[in-house]
């Protein structure tokens, strides 16, 4: 579904990313590790269109997508969350979900000024769609709470939930785990897995190495822009490099 070849960004003389390979399939879920300032969001940048590569390709169902508009990217399959969720606070639940169904809804300018029939069924079926990304995630009992009084992990499904409106087949997760408790953590690689079971692709950034092990098919581990391992994620556990990554140089990237 995904596939980056030699994916290289320079930030004024400085490799951010380095000849980057990166394969991600349908209903897969490849976690993109590594010590902060590794390069991880920035690859996310560059698969989403917010960034241009300085050199290599990204491939999204056999199409080259370098160069193309965010908004193209996201409508064409690609959808990603944010660390710091991007969800409107004085919304409910349901209007911010309702409001991300609506962009990729495919209304007409005229059908919604005079209220078509055609309009209103397509509207209807926005909502509706929202109500079931809700359920889907286990959030439809607070579907008509406003988004800044949810807990935080709260908030973070409902970023999750607001990606998930887009229709994605390839869904980027930057640190969907973040500030969460055991319990939420739990609950949220479970729903991970139920969005894998769709058939939708997931790569994940995250630093709870405990939730990537056993959640990802494949892991691969960056550190200062260069992969330094990829594979099953018992193999990538026990690689010298990364733990020297971790341990060693990652404390001070």
């Amino acid at each position: 579904m995904l596939t980056t070849k030699k994916l290289t960004k320079y930030f004024k003389g400085l490799c951010a990313v380095s000849n980057l390979d990166l394969n991600v399939g349908a209903g897969e879920i490849v976690g993109l590790i590594g010590p902060n300032g590794a390069g991880k969001t920035t690859v996310f940048n560059l698969v989403t269109g917010f960034l241009k590569p300085t050199s290599g390709e990204i491939l999204f169902e056999g199409k080259d997508i370098v160069g193309e508009k965010s908004h193209v990217i996201a409508k064409g399959g690609i959808v990603r969350t944010f660390q710091l969720d991007r969800i409107f606070h004085s919304f409910t639940v349901l209007q911010n979900v309702a409001t991300a169904s609506h962009l990729y809804a495919n209304i007409g300018f005229w059908e919604a000024t005079f209220n078509t029939s055609r309009y209103q069924k397509k509207n209807a079926n926005t909502w509706e769609h929202a109500r079931e990304i809700l359920q889907f995630l286990g959030l439809d009992d607070r579907k008509d709470e406003i988004a800044q009084n949810l807990s935080h992990g709260h908030q973070k499904l409902l970023g999750i939930a607001v990606a998930l409106a887009a229709n994605p087949k390839l869904l980027l997760l930057d640190e969907p785990l973040g500030g969460m408790n055991p319990v939420e953590v739990a609950r949220t690689l479970g729903l991970i897995a139920k969005i894998k079971k769709r058939g939708i692709g997931v790569l994940l950034i995250e630093h709870n190495m405990r939730a990537i092990m056993s959640i990802c098919d494949w892991i691969v581990v960056l550190s200062f822009g260069t992969e330094i391992a990829r594979g099953l994620p018992d193999e990538v556990r026990q690689n010298k490099e990364v733990i020297k990554a971790y341990l060693g140089a990652g404390e001070h990237a």
